[in-house]
């Protein structure tokens, strides 16, 4: 029986792993026919402990073919209840034996007590023996339905975990389908172990230089950038920003060679961090280094210093010119508006009235006169 129950799965799983194709309608039926067959095979509880069918039976579950996924359920769900009624009716059985025993060692028990009221009329001598013999047929019955006592308990104890393995197989069934499969993530690319070499030695030391620079970052960073800094490579940064270089700039001792030293200069900065760790993570590209101003290549806080100078230059720039007035008494002579700003300043000798420069707000045209 069991032999013909595990080649018959034997035969489903065959046919189902072939019908998993896009051109297996043929054993998908096949695998149908073996299926219909287990539903109709004879089982009970041992069988499908011992041969683990319905474990294995699972995996037609989660079967692509709707159709084997459905039989499968069902054949499952039929042999859950098939193993339920048999240990609920075991169980039932164990208590009816329970009570027949019983009856039965009361009646041993009676006859064993009587025994020893005939024989200790006849001898006297052999009295005292047979009592201790029927003593001990006494202790031993009692000991017997100890014995029944405890097989009960056992059995009982049997049922109640078969019960409890069931409900667990049920509870993982709807745990594995209820549970989603995290993302896979893509695979990181392998970081080099050398550098890559040129032909020309002057390419060669720019790309040493760079990936001494852009190595330095992994240990100015921290917190949650650190992780992304770790996974990017240093020496295929730098041979990415060198090779973007060298196609628009030329070599590094030709006519852009001060263009070479103001990048060079700024990525390995001690003060610069910041420069660096973006070159690395891609957030400046190689193309736009191309372009960038030294200002541009500064830190954050370098760049902050640099607007505040600009600003007290131009206020200081300002504050040196001749203080300004507005009016509406002169007119434009390119937008025709009549809002100015004005100043005087004496240009010539003292003797002769001041110069007067006239500033168009709207158009911004300058004129003067005297």
């Amino acid at each position: 029986m069991e032999n013909e129950l595990v080649e018959l799965f034997e035969t489903a799983r065959k046919a189902a792993d072939a019908a998993s194709s896009a051109d297996g309608g043929a054993e998908e039926s096949r695998c149908l026919d073996v299926l219909e067959q287990l539903k109709k095979f004879p089982v009970n509880y041992q069988i499908l402990v011992s041969t683990q069918v319905g474990k294995h039976l699972k995996h037609l579950t989660k079967h692509p073919r709707k159709k084997i996924q459905a039989f499968a359920t069902d054949l499952i769900e039929i042999w859950k209840r098939i193993i339920v009624k048999e240990t609920s009716k075991n169980k039932n059985g164990n208590s009816d034996n329970k009570v027949e025993s019983a009856n039965v060692e009361t009646v041993k028990a009676e006859k064993v007590q009587k025994t020893p009221s005939v024989k200790v009329e006849k001898v006297l001598k052999k009295e005292t023996l047979k009592v201790e013999k029927t003593e001990r047929n006494g202790i031993s019955s009692s000991e017997k339905a100890r014995k029944v006592q405890v097989d009960v308990v056992k059995t009982e104890k049997i049922d109640s975990v078969a019960n409890v393995k069931i409900e667990n197989i049920i509870k993982e069934e709807k745990q594995v389908s209820g549970m989603k499969k995290p993302p896979s993530r893509p695979a990181a690319t392998p970081k080099l172990a050398s550098m890559i070499k040129s032909n020309d030695v002057m390419r060669d030391k720019i790309r040493e230089i760079l990936r001494e620079a852009l190595s330095r970052v992994s240990g100015e960073s921290e917190g949650d950038v650190l992780e992304e800094v770790d996974a990017c490579d240093p020496i295929r940064v730098a041979v990415t920003v060198e090779s973007v270089l060298f196609e628009k700039w030329g070599p590094s001792n030709g006519a852009q060679k001060v263009k070479y030293r103001s990048l060079m200069f700024n990525l390995k900065d001690s003060k610069n961090p910041d420069f660096r760790r973006k070159v690395l993570i891609g957030e400046v590209k190689p193309e736009r280094l191309l372009n960038m101003t030294t200002e541009e290549m500064a830190s954050d806080q370098r760049q902050q210093e640099i607007q505040q100078i600009k600003e007290k230059a131009l206020f200081d720039c300002e504050r040196g010119q001749q203080p300004k007035a507005t009016t509406d008494e002169f007119k434009c002579g390119r937008c025709g508006q009549r809002k100015c700003t004005y100043y005087q300043m004496q240009t010539r000798s003292a003797d002769e009235p001041m110069t007067t420069y006239v500033t168009c707000v709207v158009c911004n045209n300058h004129w003067k006169f005297c």
